[in-house]
């Protein structure tokens, strides 16, 4: 994720319990999940889109693989990617790379003088979460849908923001997003097919349905939409999800820092959600131009945003749609499962300090081969928020109009109201407080068996924030853990888990962390591979990175472990500067996508447009080109499936 304008502060007031009061009791005693049996293959693609024989190939999982025998990489920090040997890894659609589309692929111009215009058909910037659908041959043939999650001024103008205006703000917003391309493997090697058919960009303007209980809710409505129906855009794209019935889903994380209010006439709402003051919002300055961002000018236009959004990639002309069912806050992932009763399970983690985990169950069932009824899957059901017990128990506790208190008397109107302030509705329930949930990785083998990354929170130890103890014994929690819980009888259906902490990231040698294998700070990206492995990404601040704590760790790398054996293997490093983000696989896991995100961000988080090339100069080996984000294609040398 991007750093955050409100990166350090609680907008959490409520007096639930955080993690770290809770992990005492039960990281004393270690307890070992009790682990289900092998889980049934859900199939991953649309089958309208595949053919019969790709489809029975993908229907069941490969054997699981139990050891990584790639020789792991060190700590690195030159401005390149590194893999282990055996393998390759190749740059490929940076930021301004041209989508696709038939007609209209403009180049991308080393002075970063395209328009808005240009933009809105090129890659956006800071590539993210991502997801590859399978077309026919779909091991070498597919698509690769990726979030666009944020812009750095001083890279994206010649002049940063120097001078500001309209125009600006529109190419701002066009760099924002979600890309669709269509990628075929040609001799060996990855490429972008251009043109294709469906090549598409997504961005702040393109008009997107609400579907679920927020539909019409008098939050929701505008004097540009007075019924509450359509929103424009989708912005602050950070992790993502992917469904089986062949959508992308995308989620807004950071967006209240957009969004200004002039007048400082905060509603509790506002606060909540950290809706900006003027004069500290100068990073994006769209309300400056784009009275949308202007809130004292349209106050519900926040509340439109904070959203889970489905999107079909194969249908290029197809309206997305922003989930009120899954609730609104500051979603980093939405990972779905099918629980072994056949209902769809959403979890998500809100990445900012103190806040919660969620899980959605839809109401109805997964409906294998109808694809119609399962995209109508994620617009009514429960959402759940996680609270967890000292004694490695867990309850999920029902967001419910009308239940436990929350009531009209408490300030929830109806169930649409409660999900647009889904955070004072978890505030109310006492769900537990977290250091910052990030991504969110359910194991295909063992059925409800997920894993999450908390990636750290500064805040830990500060005076009147919750401080340390057995489990969390440093002040500030600078490098973050792995957390994992099991549903109840392997349901992902359940009200109730029990949980362990799977890792306490640092530098062993330092005695920061309790890691097997190589160490790492601030766990980020989280996925598991279609042979069971589990890997690992790491999101260090410029800010943080080069402070003493991290001292000897490098750039920011990617790990691999095997759950059952627990040992982490570091696989890849990147570049100066940069997050590593964004897995994906083709279904026979030989081809593994990543993406390099802000290569050569400052201390600031804003790059000055006198000094672009000072900390990166990525994919550019020469040193004389910008950065620019992008994603990178990573295969063995001797064709054999990746990890082994």
């Amino acid at each position: 994720m991007t750093r955050s304008l409100q990166e350090n502060v609680n907008m959490n007031p409520s007096n639930n319990p955080s993690i770290s009061e809770v992990l005492d009791v039960h990281l004393s005693r270690r307890k070992i999940l009790k682990m289900g049996g092998i889980a049934s293959a859900i199939a991953l693609l649309p089958s309208a889109f595949i053919s019969p024989n790709l489809f029975a190939a993908s229907s069941a999982l490969p054997r699981r693989m139990t050891s990584l025998d790639f020789t792991a990489v060190p700590f690195s920090t030159t401005d390149t990617v590194v893999v282990p040997k055996g393998y390759r890894a190749s740059p490929f659609y940076l930021w301004g790379d041209p989508v696709g589309i038939d007609g209209n692929s403009p180049a991308f111009k080393p002075d970063t003088s395209n328009t808005a215009e240009e933009q809105a058909a090129q890659a956006g910037m800071n590539h993210d979460g991502m997801a590859y659908f399978p077309l026919e041959n779909g091991n070498e043939h597919g698509l690769l849908v990726m979030n666009h999650e944020y812009v750095d001024n001083g890279l994206l103008f010649p002049d940063g923001d120097k001078t500001w205006n309209a125009d600006k703000v529109k190419k701002s917003q066009n760099a924002m997003g979600i890309s669709i391309i269509e990628v075929k493997k040609n001799n060996g090697e990855w490429e972008v097919v251009r043109p294709s058919k469906y090549a598409r960009r997504i961005t702040p303007h393109t008009p997107m349905h609400l579907i679920g209980p927020a539909r019409g809710n008098k939050l929701m409505q505008t004097a540009a939409d007075p019924k509450g129906e359509m929103v424009l855009g989708t912005m602050q794209n950070c992790a993502n999800g992917e469904t089986p019935w062949g959508t992308y889903l995308t989620c807004e994380e950071n967006w209240s820092d957009i969004f200004v209010r002039d007048s400082g006439n905060f509603t509790a709402l506002d606060k909540r959600y950290g809706i900006m003051q003027k004069e500290k919002e100068d990073k994006y300055r769209w309300y400056e131009f784009d009275d949308r961002f202007h809130t004292d000018k349209t106050p519900n236009e926040p509340h439109r945003f904070g959203w889970v959004v489905e999107i079909d990639p194969f249908n290029p002309s197809s309206t997305p749609v922003k989930h009120t069912a899954l609730g609104r806050f500051k979603h980093e992932g939405a990972m779905l499962d099918i629980s072994n009763d056949g209902h769809a399970v959403v979890y998500m983690g809100d990445d900012q300090r103190f806040e919660y985990i969620y899980k959605f169950v839809s109401k109805e069932k997964y409906r294998e081969n109808d694809r119609a009824h399962n995209m109508r899957l994620l617009s009514e059901g429960t959402l759940y928020v996680a609270r967890f017990n000292d004694d490695g128990s867990g309850d999920w506790l029902p967001l419910v109009f009308g239940q436990n208190g929350l009531t009209v008397e408490n300030g929830f109107e109806n169930q649409g109201d409660l999900l647009v302030k889904t955070r004072m509705a978890a505030d109310k329930l006492g769900a537990t407080k977290m250091d910052r949930p990030e991504w969110i990785a359910a194991d295909p083998y063992v059925k409800g068996n997920v894993y999450c990354t908390l990636t750290n929170n500064s805040q830990r130890g500060k005076e009147g924030k919750p401080g340390t103890d057995k489990a969390n014994p440093r002040d500030k929690n600078e490098f973050g853990h792995i957390i994992r819980w099991q549903e109840a009888e392997g349901k992902g259906t359940a009200e109730k888990f029990t949980w362990d902490i799977f890792a306490l990231a640092g530098n062993n040698e330092k005695g920061q962390g309790n890691i097997k294998g190589d160490a790492f700070g601030s766990p980020d990206g989280l996925r598991f591979a279609p042979n069971g492995v589990l890997w690992v990404q790491t999101d260090v601040s410029s800010s943080t990175i080069n402070k003493k704590a991290y001292e000897g760790m490098g750039n920011n790398q990617m790990l691999a472990v095997i759950p059952e054996e627990g040992r982490f293997k570091r696989f890849l490093t990147g570049p100066n500067g940069c997050e590593i983000t964004g897995i994906a696989f083709t279904p026979d896991n030989k081809t593994m996508f990543i993406n390099i995100q802000h290569p050569g961000e400052p201390d600031s988080g804003v790059t000055d447009p006198t000094q672009v090339t000072a900390i990166s100069t990525w994919p550019d080996a020469s040193g004389k080109s910008r950065p620019r984000s992008g994603t990178v294609v990573i295969q063995k040398d001797d064709g054999g499936m990746i990890g082994s």
